[in-house]
């Protein structure tokens, strides 16, 4: 009974969440934080420097245009389709690497910020795991032989 009721609930809503827009604006959301981020920096660029100074990522104006030149090469070419898996798992990597640098929650005091650093955390934990899943769905259709979107 369960089955069929899952069944008949695919059946109503895959031709709305398979489609090639419903793809992209999910691809788009996944992306939106790198986009935003990295535009802030462009137009930002003196915060930028700070930003890589706090963290002590030096050089920091070469790392801060290398970061972004990366999110948003990463994000274009997820958003087109072009290298997409190669992109997903790189931009999955640097947010594992950026979470690990910039949420250390384990090394802070109890308390309100230390809460508000583990759940941001455990956020790019999980924009990490979508974007392997992305690599994962572009991998397997070149594995079965399947071209496009």
């Amino acid at each position: 009974m369960a089955q069929d009721f899952e069944a008949h609930l695919a059946r109503r809503c895959a031709p709305a969440f398979t489609s090639h827009p419903a793809r992209f604006i999910g691809l788009l959301l996944l992306c939106s934080a790198y986009l935003q981020g990295s535009l802030m920096k462009l137009f930002d660029f003196g915060a930028a420097i700070a930003e890589m100074q706090h963290f002590g990522l030096m050089p920091a104006a070469p790392m801060a245009a290398a970061v972004i030149f990366f999110e948003l090469a990463c994000s274009l070419m997820i958003l087109s389709g072009f290298c997409r898996w190669i992109a997903a798992l790189a931009l999955g990597a640097f947010t594992l690497a950026a979470t690990f640098i910039a949420l250390r929650f384990w090394e802070m005091s109890p308390g309100m910020e230390r809460t508000m650093a583990t759940n941001a955390f455990f956020e790019h934990l999980g924009l990490a795991g979508a974007f392997l899943l992305v690599a994962w769905s572009d991998l397997h259709k070149w594995r079965r032989g399947v071209d496009g979107d």
